[in-house]
């Protein structure tokens, strides 16, 4: 059989967890995909899946396997676009996942630029305040802060972000500002529980980490409600600095104890295309790259 045949058969049952599932999606017959995987098994020597009445799933092998696959086919269709034409104009589909605030304040704008200018292009933007798996979850592109593990996604640096304590004038103004970490305790602290935020503080002090349990007067949910807080002069929030830059920029929160900060996290964008995939990825990315590396907050 063809191995290309095979493996989008793999694919489908490894995904479906199923013989008759992959089948429907396939609109192949069952006894086609069980002989289909058998004939996979027997070129390679290995079990690629583990089969019960109940259930079928990827051995660890097979698990490997899978997302080897499914970047082959990948970069298969890149290349039958490319031959076909396709490359010469992005048109299609395509998803981005980025954070919550970071898609809205920085992904958003060149998401309306793309698509004016690639009118023939659908994008879907799915943002999330945890880390997406790409290949699982059918994501072209993503927007990354902090270190990257090693994986076979492309990565293209673009910028960096700090993390920071802030308050507004009218807080510093009425409390003074705290000069070394150990001070905190002497200021009403907001804290934020979203994404990975915790109680403990953490700085760079020297050549040591100072570690800081805060004991916060509010505790929100959101990023949103910390800065809101803090803008109104409540007390002083940690945050990423992306996440307050147009609060920055308009003068109503101030970053404090800046000498105290940790080494800056990188942004990257991240995909799954090589450098000649589609071109409604690979447009994408570039002009992604264009409008952050030139933003300020970002650098």
């Amino acid at each position: 059989m063809d191995r290309f045949h095979l493996l989008k058969v793999f694919i489908a049952v490894a995904e479906e967890q199923g013989f008759a599932a992959a089948a429907r999606r396939l609109n192949m017959s069952p006894p086609a995909v069980t002989r289909a995987i058998a004939a996979l098994e027997v070129q390679l020597n290995v079990k690629l899946l583990n089969r019960t009445t109940r259930y079928v799933r990827a051995t660890d092998v097979g698990l490997r396997y899978l997302d080897d696959a499914r970047r082959i086919l990948a970069e298969l269709r890149a290349a039958d676009e490319a031959v076909t034409g396709i490359n010469a104009e992005p048109q299609g589909h395509l998803a981005i996942t980025a954070p919550v605030m970071f898609g809205s304040l920085f992904v958003m704008p060149t998401l309306v630029k793309y698509l004016q200018q690639h009118p023939k292009m659908e994008v879907s933007a799915i943002f999330l305040d945890r880390v997406v798996n790409m290949l699982e979850e059918g994501i072209d592109v993503g927007l990354r802060i902090g270190q990257l593990p090693d994986s076979s996604m492309r990565a293209r640096r673009v910028g960096s972000v700090r993390l920071v304590l802030c308050a507004s004038p009218q807080y510093i103004q009425e409390h003074g500002i705290p000069l070394h970490p150990d001070e905190l305790d002497q200021h009403t602290i907001i804290a934020s529980k979203a994404g990975n935020n915790g109680l403990d503080w953490r700085f760079p002090d020297g050549k040591t980490i100072k570690s800081v349990k805060v004991k916060p007067r509010l505790t929100v949910t959101t990023n949103d409600a910390a800065i809101s807080s803090a803008a109104s002069g409540l007390g002083i929030t940690r945050l990423l600095s992306y996440q307050i830059a147009p609060q920055l920029a308009s003068g109503e929160l101030k970053i404090l104890l800046e000498d105290y900060e940790p080494e800056p996290r990188p942004v990257h964008i991240i995909h799954r295309e090589g450098p000649n995939g589609s071109a409604k990825v690979r447009s994408l990315v570039d002009l992604l790259a264009e409008q952050l590396m030139n933003d300020p907050a970002l650098n």
